[in-house]
């Protein structure tokens, strides 16, 4: 039997609206939850709304609900998929692919492969292009998995925070250090361990030089080999285009994407941050 393949992805994947539409990737919307109201993430809410009403009010966020799981599925069995790969944040950060894969067992009539990225952001999206791509090339199932293994395991992300104040507060701080450097005026640059923790990379002093760091991974990555790379931003516009435009200007990028992190993430980060997440080819 010819397998018909899906791929399923939650909001904090920051894959591109549009390539999820022309691949008819199914997004889970993690929720922004305010007292008076509750959000689908990037759907009925944007980033700027969430930072235009911080520090006054910070919302909590919760994983995408079992139901929309459910019924994500139960509509690719009744499209005629036979397959389906469901690509999530790290397990570390949120309780998403464990409600994923608890649901994905209970599914009849539909092979599910529900998998931990151990990142976030676009070092999921990464991951979800490349499958969406290899679905379209004609590969078979098992080769997209091991595919999307090897992918996994060079993928990389690094931000900066203008605190940590927000990743404190929602107890996402995970092996990042805490208060005496940002007395200092340290900043960390923040990456996402083998487990799929956050952890301190490398600090520097001040925001400027923080974001030189950022060029300095990319510079390094570049001399060895060619990359695609994702620059992100959670309410930095102005920084993020001048990150942008430099990256424009090197050698061996082969894809850039450029985007806002989805407004879930932005809840834990605060505005002021700036990401790449890249692998090499």
């Amino acid at each position: 039997m010819s397998e018909k393949i899906a791929l399923v992805c939650d909001s904090m994947s920051d894959l591109p609206r549009n390539f999820a539409e022309e691949h008819s990737i199914k997004v889970l919307p993690a929720r922004v939850i305010y007292p008076d109201r509750e959000y689908a993430d990037g759907i009925d809410i944007q980033p700027d709304e969430v930072y235009s009403r911080m520090p006054q009010e910070i919302p909590t966020t919760s994983m995408p609900s079992p139901h929309d799981i459910r019924t994500a599925f139960e509509e690719l069995i009744q499209e005629g998929f036979t397959h389906c790969i469901a690509l999530h944040i790290s397990s570390a950060l949120s309780g998403t692919y464990e409600s994923v894969k608890m649901v994905a067992d209970e599914i009849k009539n539909l092979r599910i492969q529900v998998i931990d990225s151990r990142t976030l952001s676009m070092g999921t999206g990464w991951l979800v292009i490349n499958a969406a791509r290899n679905i379209k090339a004609g590969w078979n199932f098992d080769s997209i998995l091991e595919n999307m293994q090897a992918l996994q395991e060079k993928a990389r992300v690094y931000y900066i925070l203008d605190t940590l104040e927000y990743l404190r507060k929602g107890g996402r701080i995970g092996k990042v250090a805490g208060m005496i450097g940002e007395f200092l005026h340290l900043k960390p640059v923040i990456s996402v361990n083998a487990e799929g923790e956050y952890f301190t990379y490398c600090k520097a002093k001040g925001r400027r030089k923080s974001i030189e760091k950022l060029v300095e991974i990319i510079e390094k990555a570049v001399q060895e080999r060619e990359i695609n790379l994702g620059v992100v931003h959670g309410g930095a516009p102005q920084e993020f285009e001048l990150l942008v435009k430099r990256f424009k200007q090197f050698p061996n990028i082969r894809e850039i994407t450029a985007s806002q992190i989805t407004p879930v993430l932005g809840v834990h980060t605060g505005p002021g941050l700036l990401g790449v997440c890249f692998y090499e080819i």
